[in-house]
C-alpha cells in the first residue's frame, strides 16, 4: 500500500486528493480517500484574451498549494504528483508559475498535454463505476479552459482535448451579460454555434457514433447532476454513479443558463466561484449530450440515461502513482 497525493490544477480550480493506493489481485488499483479538497482560484482568468497567467491569479493558486502542502505533510504521503492543464498549457509565462509550485512542493510540476489529461480523466472516471457501463464509453470532462472527450472500453481508444471550457465560453460570450438575469438568447445562440464548431472538429478524432454509454465528470457536470437530483447540499455519495434522463439533464441545464447568478450562488451545492461560469459549462454539456444521443438514436441504439462519476482526472493522477 502506498500513500499518494495528487493535485489537479485547472483553469478554474485546484484540487487535492490524498489516498492510500492498493493494487488488487486482478491488477486494478483501489483508492481509499483520506482527504479531497477543492479551492476555486480562477488561475486561467483572462488567459484566453491575454495569453498570460495573471499575477494575482498565480498568487491565489500558490496560496492554495501552500495549504495543500501542509495537508500532504501532515498525512504522510510518500509520493506526490502535480498536474497542470489547460490554462497553464496556454500561458506564455507558465514557467514562472511552474517555478513557484516547484518551490512549494519540492517536486517537478507537470504541465500535461491534452491527450495525457484525457487519458487520466478516463482512467479515473471508469475506475469507480463498477458494473453497468456498456462499452464503448465516452467520458466527458468539462473544465474551465478545456473539454476532454475520451472513447474507450478497458482502455483509451480515442481522445481529444478541446480548448473549450466553462471559463472560456463565459469570457468569450457572456462577459457583458447582466449578473441579475439569465443569459440572453442571442448570446446563447452565438455560444452554441461556436461550441458546435469545436465539436464538429473533435468528431474527426473521436468517433461519437460508436458511443454506448455517456459518462460526465468534473465540476460542471457534478453540479448539474446535483440540480437534476434536487439536492439541497452537495452529496458526492448520491452524485457518484447517478443516472439522469435526458429530460432531467435538460431541465438542470436550462436552470443554470436561465437563472441569475445570485439564485445559483444561493444553491446549497454550488461551490463559491462556480456560479458565474456554470452557464457556459452547461451549454457545452447540452451540446455534447444532444449530439451523442441523437447519433445513437440514428443507428438504433437507445441511451436512456447519462451517468455522472465523482472520480475523474484527480483519481487518475493518484492511480498513476500507485
Amino acid at each position: 500500500m502506498t500513500r499518494v497525493a495528487a493535485i489537479d490544477c485547472g483553469t478554474n480550480s485546484v484540487r487535492l486528493l490524498v489516498a492510500d493506493a492498493e493494487r488488487k489481485e486482478d491488477g486494478s488499483i483501489y483508492l481509499k480517500d483520506l482527504t479531497r479538497q477543492m479551492r476555486i482560484v480562477r488561475l486561467g482568468q483572462g488567459v484566453d484574451k491575454t495569453g498570460r497567467l495573471d499575477p494575482a491569479a498565480i498568487d491565489r493558486t500558490i496560496d492554495a498549494i501552500v495549504e495543500y502542502e501542509r495537508m500532504i505533510s501532515r498525512l504522510g504521503a510518500t509520493a506526490t504528483r502535480f498536474v497542470a492543464t489547460s490554462a497553464s498549457r496556454d500561458a506564455e509565462n507558465r514557467d514562472d508559475f511552474v517555478a513557484a509550485v516547484r518551490e512549494v512542493l519540492n517536486i517537478e510540476p507537470e504541465v500535461v498535454e491534452g491527450t495525457e489529461e484525457a487519458s487520466l480523466s478516463f482512467v479515473g472516471a471508469v475506475s469507480g463505476l463498477g458494473v453497468g457501463a456498456t462499452a464503448p464509453m465516452l467520458v466527458v470532462d468539462i473544465g474551465g479552459g478545456s473539454t476532454e472527450l475520451v472513447l474507450g472500453d478497458s482502455e483509451v481508444r480515442q481522445a481529444i482535448s478541446i480548448d473549450m471550457g466553462a471559463v472560456r465560453v463565459t469570457e468569450k460570450f457572456f462577459a457583458h451579460c447582466s449578473p441579475e438575469a439569465g443569459i440572453p438568447l442571442e448570446d446563447q445562440e452565438r455560444a452554441i454555434a461556436w461550441i458546435d464548431e469545436q465539436l464538429d472538429a473533435a468528431e474527426k478524432v473521436v468517433d461519437i457514433d460508436r458511443v454506448r454509454t455517456l459518462i460526465g465528470v468534473a465540476g460542471t457536470i457534478t453540479t448539474l447532476t446535483a440540480q437534476g437530483l434536487g439536492l439541497t447540499a452537495y452529496q458526492p455519495e448520491l452524485i457518484h454513479g447517478a443516472r439522469l434522463s435526458l429530460e432531467e439533464t435538460e431541465a438542470a441545464i436550462r436552470f443554470m443558463v436561465d437563472q441569475p447568478i445570485a439564485v445559483k450562488a444561493a444553491l446549497g451545492f454550488m461551490p463559491e466561484g462556480r456560479q458565474d461560469v456554470i452557464a457556459g459549462g452547461a451549454l457545452i454539456w447540452s451540446r455534447i449530450v444532444t449530439r451523442v444521443l441523437e447519433k445513437a438514436a440514428t443507428r438504433g441504439t437507445v441511451i436512456s440515461t447519462i451517468i455522472t462519476s465523482e472520480h475523474d482526472i484527480l483519481d487518475g493522477i493518484a492511480m498513476s502513482l500507485a
